[in-house]
């Protein structure tokens, strides 16, 4: 550790007695390997001797975001950094709280301010190039990465964020090396072997999956560790047509993962009828031209959504843009401005106001638009914002992406995903599709001229004519080249990313083959039980 940082660490301490230094120092280690449950009973013990210690609200802050409690993580790292206003691993912290509660920009000018106080602090730049990565800021991620590596080699998540980028530039081989290397440096490095898993291309061997199963008995393995490992072994055994083991596995970590943070069926599908109703009926809007540029491209996850935007992204007038963050941030900064959530300020909009968020919006993706006409926004959850979208941006396109229910809620529960934590159970995987469906069918009702269906299953069995449908809804003339989507060479950031770039294959459903194991996931979507 620089000097420096041994100052600042020792500095962090002041003021806490030897009791209270053991609770601190007994979170610390807990919230490295991932255990919530132990860090919040280690915190309560330091909380009640120094409530107001600026190390204990950061330590408070860390445990916060990890329940999901994200207004409260901010509000407290904010009061942490105020105390200790010269520290960079405080702001390093509140970069990392910011950007779960989808505040990128604040996140990113705090991760540079602790890189800026700091530039040898490797977890700075590593978490300033996640948030970049998240933004779609892919040349700035690879520097701030490329940093991190660069003073911590045995960087393990840097690294693997490095053959993340490999793999979103087609680079399928040097992603498997990087990966390697990581598993070669730390076997038990989760992240390490679910990349490799989510490239869909990798065969595992015996010695991967003993491997695995030693990886996971390994006593430095983190809480995080586990889930991906978990994962990962169940893609390896599906391989293997080990069908019913594979779902214990995913069931193991999902549970594991949902021991953090419970998703709340109940309260999302409230949300959702706030939202409909704040804009039943829809408001007046911007004028009718501004958002001509956009292509909003929204769905659940693992319905099809990247092979949509990779088509369209093979047409001369449009830029893929990817899974960008800058309309729900639009919508928060909204939130701030008016101190109310959204929708609740929804019915005080003039149609001047929404003009200034469409304004906005458009001001935040003009990267986007430097060299093609049009581009395309696919952040699946923006299905929520449909009613905001049409009154920003009222002539934006808006293509809703589905697929059969079975096999989009199967691929959500087998993906490993960070924050999507709906996906951990079949309950809340069908609570969540059908606040999809009826969002997106009222949608269809009130605004059939601005949205498009493309149903996934349609597209494989009939791929020329859809595609036609679909440029034409777009107001774009038919290239060739849109039929040849997986030929055009663009980065692709989501687990999609080995797909799209292979022709149109019909054999990617797979809920068949697990049978009746699927039946519990069959009754929650309120399907008919599994025959032949």
């Amino acid at each position: 550790m620089p000097v420096k940082q041994k100052s600042q660490a020792a500095t962090r301490l002041q003021g806490l007695t030897p009791q209270a230094i053991q609770h601190v120092i007994a979170t610390a280690n807990a919230l490295e390997l991932g255990r919530i449950n132990d860090a919040e009973r280690h915190i309560q013990g330091a909380l009640a001797l120094f409530p107001n210690h600026p190390e204990i609200l950061r330590l408070l802050a860390a445990i916060l975001q990890m329940r999901g409690q994200l207004a409260d993580a901010v509000a407290t790292m904010q009061r942490a950094v105020a105390l200790r206003p010269d520290d960079a691993l405080y702001y390093n912290t509140l970069g990392g709280v910011l950007s779960d509660n989808n505040d990128n920009d604040a996140a990113i000018a705090s991760l540079r301010r602790a890189c800026d106080l700091d530039p040898t602090l490797a977890i700075a730049w590593f978490n300033l190039g996640l948030v970049l990565m998240r933004c779609a800021r892919s040349e700035e991620a690879v520097i701030a990465l490329r940093k991190a590596v660069a003073l911590a080699p045995d960087h393990t998540s840097a690294r693997v964020m490095l053959a993340e980028m490999l793999r979103a530039s087609d680079r399928m081989d040097d992603a498997v090396v990087e990966y390697r290397r990581v598993i070669a440096l730390r076997p038990f490095t989760g992240s390490a072997w679910w990349g490799l898993a989510d490239l869909k291309t990798v065969k595992f061997s015996d010695a991967d999956i003993e491997q695995m199963h030693r990886a996971m008995q390994h006593r430095d393995a983190s809480d995080d560790d586990l889930i991906a490992l978990g994962f990962a072994l169940a893609h390896a055994l599906e391989q293997r047509g080990q069908l019913a083991d594979s779902l214990r596995e995913i069931a193991n970590a999902n549970l594991r993962a949902r021991n953090r943070r419970v998703w709340n069926a109940t309260a999302h599908s409230a949300q959702l009828d706030a939202i409909l109703q704040a804009f039943s009926p829809p408001p007046m809007t911007s004028p009718a031209t501004l958002g001509g540029k956009v292509i909003f491209i929204v769905s659940m996850p693992r319905s099809g959504s990247t092979l949509v935007e990779q088509i369209l992204a093979s047409h001369s007038l449009v830029e893929g843009a990817g899974e960008l963050p800058d309309l729900p941030a639009v919508l928060n900064e909204e939130s701030r401005r008016r101190q109310q959530p959204f929708p609740l300020w929804v019915p005080q909009m003039q149609p001047h106001d929404w003009q200034r968020l469409g304004q906005r919006y458009l001001e935040r993706t003009a990267h986007w638009q430097q060299h093609r006409a049009r581009f395309t926004d696919k952040l699946p959850n923006n299905w929520l914002y449909i009613g905001a979208i049409r009154a920003m941006l009222p002539a934006a396109k808006i293509i809703h992406v589905r697929r059969d229910p079975l096999e989009t809620c199967l691929g959500c529960y087998r993906q490993n995903f960070s924050a999507h934590e709906y996906t951990r159970t079949f309950a809340d995987l069908a609570a969540f599709w059908r606040d999809f469906d009826r969002a997106v069918r009222y949608w269809q009702r009130t605004s059939p001229h601005h949205l498009h269906e493309n149903v996934y299953e349609d597209l494989v069995a009939n791929p020329e004519a859809k595609i036609r449908e679909l440029l034409a809804f777009c107001d774009l003339p038919f290239q060739a080249a849109c039929l040849e989507f997986h030929k055009t060479e663009r980065e692709v950031l989501t687990p999609s990313a080995a797909q799209v770039r292979e022709p149109l294959r019909r054999d990617t459903a797979r809920a068949k083959r697990y049978g009746s194991l699927l039946d519990p996931l069959r009754n929650a979507l309120g399907m008919s039980p599994f025959s032949e």
